[in-house]
């Protein structure tokens, strides 16, 4: 009798541990191949910023349960950089109804990158940016295929940016046309930088300007692998303040209350060296499993306080 009760209690954890996991096997398949040498980089409107947001596209546009906002699910936008001017850049949004509240989450990840460049001493030109942010992309993929199918309390927009590496123009393209007024977002939830740390630290950036947050990021990750950090975020503290070093800033500078998650700086930093075979697997997925959890407390937790 107790061996069946083990045996039962196991099978439960399991699907309770499967429930609130991602699929680590089609993370690795996303960021390695939206960092390989085929994307050259992704900077915005080459062939390989292209084949990225059909490869993304395909990706958003198959779960189920998702929603248009924009035609085709896509929101073009033109801008000029160093006299430049780019047409039809393209953030790419999937929707995904809330059960309970009209409020919305905006989970966020630029796909972007910054192309080739000057090579390095091996003669490599192409700066696939691995962690640069196809780790996040990556991440968002599989969040928006994991709520697809284990629907929010608050609705969701899952949005791969353009152009953030131009001066967040993907960002401030959405939050400058926005399908609903702007005080329905709940938060913005920003993902860039995730797949590697010799510490084993991720940060979620934020909590200064939104304290509210702290309590639940401090439940949700007690005891957590990797360790999660809150800081980067005090005003005066130069490079170390993270609040306008991504996409998260286009919402802060309209007042709206963002969480970014990423990691610091690494050797490979903007280097044709940040590269797949130099993420580390095991920290990616479980930082991503870690963000995953931390979204799924915000979003119950938000919601309970706000019913209160």
């Amino acid at each position: 009798m107790k061996k069946i009760i083990f045996l039962l209690l196991c099978s439960i954890y399991s699907s309770l541990s499967f429930s609130q996991s991602i699929d680590s096997k089609k993370l690795l398949k996303h960021i390695e191949y939206l960092s390989s040498d085929e994307l050259a980089g992704r900077k915005p409107l080459s062939e390989g910023s292209l084949a990225a947001r059909k490869y993304i596209l395909d990706e958003l546009t198959g779960y189920e349960n998702v929603e248009a906002l924009y035609p085709d699910f896509i929101q073009f936008f033109s801008f000029t950089n160093h006299l430049k001017k780019y047409e039809d850049a393209a953030n790419l949004v999937a929707f995904i109804p809330g059960s309970s509240s009209r409020k919305v989450i905006v989970v966020t990840a630029h796909y972007d990158h910054v192309g080739t460049g000057r090579a390095d001493a091996n003669g490599d030109s192409i700066y696939n940016g691995a962690d640069d942010n196809a780790s996040g992309t990556a991440a968002l993929m599989v969040l928006a295929e994991y709520f697809s199918k284990n629907r929010p309390l608050h609705s969701m927009m899952f949005v791969a940016l353009d152009a953030e590496e131009m001066g967040l123009r993907g960002a401030k393209a959405l939050v400058d046309d926005f399908p609903y007024p702007l005080e329905q977002i709940l938060l913005n939830v920003n993902m860039d930088m995730l797949s590697r740390s010799d510490k084993n630290e991720l940060y979620a950036s934020g909590t200064y300007h939104n304290p509210q947050f702290r309590p639940i990021l401090e439940r949700a990750s007690a005891g957590s692998n990797p360790i999660l950090k809150l800081g980067h975020d005090v005003p005066g503290t130069g490079r170390e303040d993270w609040t306008k070093s991504s996409d998260h800033g286009a919402f802060f500078d309209k007042k709206i209350p963002h969480l970014y998650f990423g990691v610091e700086d690494h050797v490979d930093y903007h280097k044709p060296s940040d590269e797949f075979k130099n993420i580390q697997p095991e920290f990616y997925i479980n930082a991503v499993n870690l963000v995953l959890k931390c979204v799924l407390a915000l979003d119950k937790d938000l919601y309970n306080e706000n019913e209160k």
